[in-house]
């Protein structure tokens, strides 16, 4: 590699893609490895993911809250929009610590949105908006990048409003975060009133959330970065 190069390699900003790459596959391994571990690792009391969520909805004053089963592995969510928990098949029926950990974690969403938590009703109105502006920000992009013979000075431009589209999902990634670690405060401290899970089960519990949480960790932390190559990339360009 010629020197240049080198340096056309540190001010595009590529090198970003080796931690934020790192990260994720490692936030994917813990919540695997953890889930692998914690589905074989039944409860003392017997439930399963599906009679848990059912029990805490029930119990908060959320019996309108549908639950339903779908396919996938971890494809588990809370559609605020449906109001509904939406379990994968081996949560919906395992009675193991991992399928209640996620199952209750799900209904933490529920829980927040009867609450009215101010970092899920910010998420839910950035939804439309963050992927909107993701389609965007791929487009202008690369139309900053590949039409500078075309249209001249303006390329750069286009490639900054790139940037602050891909701006708005690393934001929409930071608020995710406290949305996901509430919702999984929240499950526990559910799971250990109501009874659905001994005592002794807590610190099994408290890992699979753990991991599940780390994977959104990794993905602020994989945006954040992806914005700052661009941002490199921008201001390199502009100085050409």
């Amino acid at each position: 590699m010629q020197p240049n190069e080198g340096i056309s390699l540190m001010s595009s900003g590529w090198f970003l893609m080796i931690p934020a790459m790192l990260i994720g596959l490692w936030a994917q391994f813990k919540l695997r490895s953890n889930y692998a571990r914690y589905s074989k690792v039944g409860t003392v009391r017997g439930y399963t993911g599906a009679q848990a969520a059912r029990e805490i909805l029930d119990r908060n004053g959320l019996p309108n809250v549908e639950i339903y089963e779908v396919e996938g592995t971890l494809s588990d969510h809370y559609d605020p929009t449906k109001r509904a928990v939406f379990l994968s098949r081996d949560i919906f029926h395992g009675n193991s610590v991992a399928s209640v950990s996620v199952a209750s974690h799900e209904v933490g969403h529920a829980l927040q949105h009867k609450a009215a938590y101010g970092p899920l009703g910010l998420r839910m109105a950035l939804v439309p908006i963050t992927g909107i502006a993701t389609n965007m920000a791929m487009f202008l992009i690369l139309g900053g990048l590949f039409l500078s013979s075309v249209i001249g000075p303006f390329s750069t431009t286009l490639l900054w409003i790139g940037v602050g589209c891909y701006a708005l999902l690393a934001f929409f990634q930071l608020v995710t975060l406290p949305v996901e670690y509430d919702a999984s405060s929240r499950a526990k401290e559910q799971l250990l009133r109501l009874g659905i899970i001994d005592p002794r089960e807590s610190g099994g519990v408290s890992k699979m959330l753990g991991a599940a949480a780390l994977t959104y960790v990794a993905a602020m932390i994989s945006a954040v970065l992806e914005l700052l190559r661009l941002i490199m990339l921008a201001r390199s360009r502009e100085n050409h």
